[in-house]
């Protein structure tokens, strides 16, 4: 196949996560930087040597120099946007969260099966190496998750992104951050969720969310996983998963894996990167040159959106 010719759109610190990960994948074209701002869409594209910036989407959805699009886009836009993409015919790689309601994801999911496009969701955490390196035991039948316990901590007292600059969007942590975990559950389960339950914290008077969060999941064969996600965490941030296993104990701090005694797991092995944005890059590119459904892909993520859009009729039903 040519050069895939891959439009990035949202410049932010995820935009760029993405531009750095496509630089290390060979035969890729990134024609087209869109961003909120002429001024942020304009640096960028320089620093990266891409031709067209801009910050209209609907020009780039109907140029022919584009094949696929990557949206890091506020999650309110990711439905809107994906659905757009499909129709002018570009295959779409979407950060996670898919959408932020049932109702919209099960909207992108009907688009993707109309089109026949290649639709994938950035649930990186199948790809982080740790985890691989988990996820192929447990399908050889070396472990068996009987519970999975998750911690999602932030410091998130002020509207700011990973790299602690003004958002023009509201973060959620249900349907971005506990997307993740829920996500990473079923999938090194094998298993749909089959109870899923949640409390939340009061919501913060200027950002309007729950800063804190608790979610409490089971398959049918008996695997649990609790989930606390805060905001309010003033300490080490970041996602850390404890798996307890049948045959072993196992701590997956993003790209780092630790025994349940913190002795380290080497798993430079497991993968060409330990990049999970490059990783999950890497994968929407090979599916779209071998022409298959990649890990990720929309039908294979619609379990979690399920369980979510359950879970926020029960914060909805509590207010």
């Amino acid at each position: 196949m040519a050069d895939l010719r891959v439009a990035v759109v949202g410049a932010g610190a995820f935009g760029i996560k993405h531009l750095d990960a496509l630089t290390r994948i060979a035969d890729i074209d990134v024609t087209a930087v869109v961003s909120r701002t002429p001024e942020q869409a304009r640096d960028v594209a320089a620093k990266y040597d891409v031709a067209v910036a801009t910050t209209d989407l609907a020009d780039v959805l109907a140029s022919p120099d584009v094949d696929a699009v990557i949206l890091c886009t506020p999650t309110q836009l990711h439905a809107e946007q994906s659905i757009a993409a499909m129709r002018a015919g570009k295959h779409v790689q979407v950060e996670i969260p898919l959408a932020d309601s049932w109702r919209d994801a099960q909207a992108v999911a009907a688009v993707a099966e109309e089109t026949g496009l290649v639709c994938m969701v950035g649930h990186t955490r199948r790809f982080n190496p740790s985890h691989q390196w988990l996820h192929r035991r447990i399908v050889d039948g070396e472990l068996t998750i009987q519970q999975m316990d998750v911690q999602t901590y932030f410091y998130r007292r002020t509207n700011t992104n990973a790299l602690g600059q003004p958002r023009s969007w509201v973060d959620n942590l249900l349907w971005h951050h506990a997307a993740h975990t829920i996500d990473l559950f079923a999938y090194q389960t094998a298993e749909p969720v089959s109870v899923a339950s949640v409390l939340a914290g009061p919501p913060d008077p200027q950002l309007g969310i729950p800063m804190d969060m608790s979610i409490q999941l089971r398959t049918a064969s008996g695997a649990l996983c609790t989930l606390s996600l805060s905001f309010n965490n003033d300490g080490p941030l970041g996602t850390f998963f404890r798996y307890i296993c049948d045959n072993g104990t196992f701590v997956a701090r993003y790209d780092d894996l630790l025994t349940g005694h913190n002795e380290p797991i080497d798993v430079s092995s497991v993968a060409v990167s330990s990049d999970g944005i490059e990783l999950q890059d890497r994968e929407f590119v090979r599916a779209l040159r071998d022409g298959d459904e990649p890990n990720a892909s929309i039908r294979s993520v619609m379990g979690c959106y399920r369980v979510l859009g359950a879970l926020q009729e029960q914060l909805d039903a509590a207010r």
